[in-house]
C-alpha cells in the first residue's frame, strides 16, 4: 500500500508564498465560487504566480523572462532614481502626491496626461519641474481662441534664395510638451495634436517627420470656465493614457504651499551656487525603465479582472447596477491595454515584479473615466463618471 503523495505546487522565488493545501482543495472543485474573493482585502497571496498557464506557449514570453532577469540585475538602480525623482517632485509641489505619482506611472507607460483642475493648483508648474529633473527638451504652448495648426506642427517656408521650400519645425518638436489649457483653442487645433501623440510623427504634404523619443505631452484645462472654449472631441480624449484631477488642498498643506513659495522667491535673488539637486535622468535610463517596466508580470487572474471591470461598461456577460444604464457609450479595449500598463509601471516603482489588485483599483479611475460617455438623462440627473467606475470596482468580482 502506498504511502500519502505530497503534491508541490509551483512557486516562482521571492515571490507570494503558494496556497495552502485546503485552500488548494477547495479551489479544486469545479463551479465552486463559495472561497473565491469578491473584495480586495480578500485577494489570494499568490497574484504574482497564479495563472501562468502554457506560458512559454505564449508569444512574447521569452522576451519577457529575457526583460525580467535583466530587471533583477539592474533594476535596483533605476528604480532609485526614479523613487528619488518622486520625492524631489513631493518637495517641489507641495500637496499633489497622487497627481506626482501617476504623473510618473504615465512617464514611464509611455503614454499622455491630461491634467484638470482650477487656476492656481500647480498644473504647469508640475510640468514644467517634471521636466527639470529629466533630460529632454521642454516646449510649453499656449493654446488660444486664435491658434493655428501649423503653429503647433510648424509649415513649410520658402527661401528665396535657394528657390526652394524647407519646413520649418513648429514647437511640437519637442520632449515634453506642455499643452497649456488646451481647451481653449478651436477643434482643428486640437486635432493637430492626434497624429503626434498617436503615431508619433508631424506630416506636412507628402512628408512625415518622426518625433524624438521621448515625447510625453501634459496637456491642462480649466474647468470652471466654459465661455471662449471647446470641449475635446471624445476621439482626443481616448489618446490620453491618463485624466488626473487636481484638487483645491487642505489649508495646512496651504500653509506649506506659502511657505515653499516665499523661500524659492528669497532664493532667486541669491547668487547661483552649486545645484545641491542630483543631474536628471538621462534618457537612456529612462528608456531602460520602461523596458523593465515591460517585463512586470500580469497573471491570468490579473488580466481577467482587468476585462471584467472595462467589458462591465457593456453589460457584459450580465448588466451591472449603476453602469450601463447611464453610459451613452461604453469603454473600448484600449482601456484595457492602458490600464494593465499603467498597473506595471506602479508596479515597478514598488518594488514589485508582478502587479496587484490594488495597482489596478488605485488606476481604474484616472485611466477609465474620460473614456466613457454619459447619457443625455445621466448629464441630468448629475451623474459623475467617477461614481461609474465605483460602481464598477465594488461589483466586479476581483476573481
Amino acid at each position: 500500500m502506498t504511502g500519502p503523495v505530497t503534491v508541490k505546487v509551483g512557486s516562482v522565488s521571492g515571490w507570494a508564498p503558494s496556497p495552502s493545501v485546503e485552500e488548494r482543495q477547495i479551489n479544486a472543485i469545479p463551479g465552486n465560487r463559495n472561497s473565491r474573493p469578491r473584495r480586495l482585502s480578500d485577494h489570494p497571496r499568490s497574484w504574482s504566480d497564479g495563472g501562468q498557464r502554457n506560458q512559454a506557449t505564449v508569444p512574447g514570453f521569452l522576451m519577457r523572462r529575457e526583460l525580467t532577469e535583466r530587471a533583477e540585475t539592474d533594476g535596483s538602480g533605476l528604480r532609485a532614481q526614479f523613487v528619488s525623482l518622486k520625492d524631489r517632485l513631493q518637495r517641489s509641489v507641495i500637496g499633489q502626491d497622487r497627481a506626482i505619482e501617476h504623473l510618473l506611472i504615465a512617464l514611464l507607460a509611455d503614454g499622455h496626461v491630461l491634467l484638470e483642475g482650477a487656476p492656481g493648483l500647480a498644473k504647469t508648474r508640475i510640468a514644467r519641474i517634471l521636466a527639470q529633473f529629466v533630460e529632454g527638451e521642454f516646449k510649453r504652448i499656449q493654446f488660444t481662441p486664435d491658434l493655428l495648426p501649423s503653429d503647433l506642427t510648424g509649415a513649410p517656408i520658402y527661401l528665396p534664395q535657394e528657390h526652394r521650400f524647407e519646413f520649418q519645425k513648429g514647437p511640437i518638436f519637442g520632449n515634453f510638451i506642455l499643452a497649456d489649457e488646451i481647451n481653449r483653442a478651436p477643434a482643428k487645433v486640437q486635432s493637430a495634436l492626434l497624429e503626434a501623440m498617436e503615431e508619433r510623427q508631424v506630416t506636412s504634404a507628402v512628408t512625415s517627420y518622426p518625433l524624438e523619443d521621448p515625447f510625453f505631452v501634459i496637456a491642462t484645462q480649466n474647468p470652471i470656465e466654459h465661455e471662449g472654449t471647446w470641449d475635446l472631441p471624445q476621439a482626443q480624449l481616448d489618446r490620453f493614457l491618463m485624466y488626473i484631477g487636481i484638487d483645491y488642498p487642505s489649508a495646512g498643506v496651504e500653509r506649506g504651499i506659502l511657505e515653499l513659495v516665499m523661500n524659492e522667491t528669497v532664493e532667486s535673488f541669491a547668487p547661483e551656487g552649486p545645484d545641491p539637486d542630483a543631474p536628471p535622468i538621462a534618457k537612456a535610463d529612462l528608456r531602460s525603465a520602461r523596458q523593465e517596466v515591460v517585463a512586470v508580470h500580469v497573471s491570468d487572474f490579473i488580466q481577467d479582472y482587468i476585462v471584467r471591470l472595462v467589458s462591465g461598461t457593456r453589460d457584459d456577460p450580465r448588466p451591472i447596477p449603476g453602469v450601463g444604464e447611464h453610459l451613452s457609450h461604453p469603454i473600448s479595449p484600449r482601456g484595457s491595454i492602458t490600464l494593465a500598463r499603467t498597473a506595471q509601471a506602479r508596479a515597478w516603482i514598488a518594488g514589485r515584479d508582478h502587479v496587484l489588485p490594488e495597482d489596478i483599483a488605485a488606476l481604474a479611475l484616472d485611466v477609465l473615466r474620460h473614456r466613457i460617455g454619459l447619457t443625455y438623462r445621466a448629464e441630468a440627473d448629475g451623474v459623475q463618471p467617477e461614481a461609474i467606475i465605483k460602481a464598477l470596482l465594488d461589483q466586479v468580482d476581483v476573481v
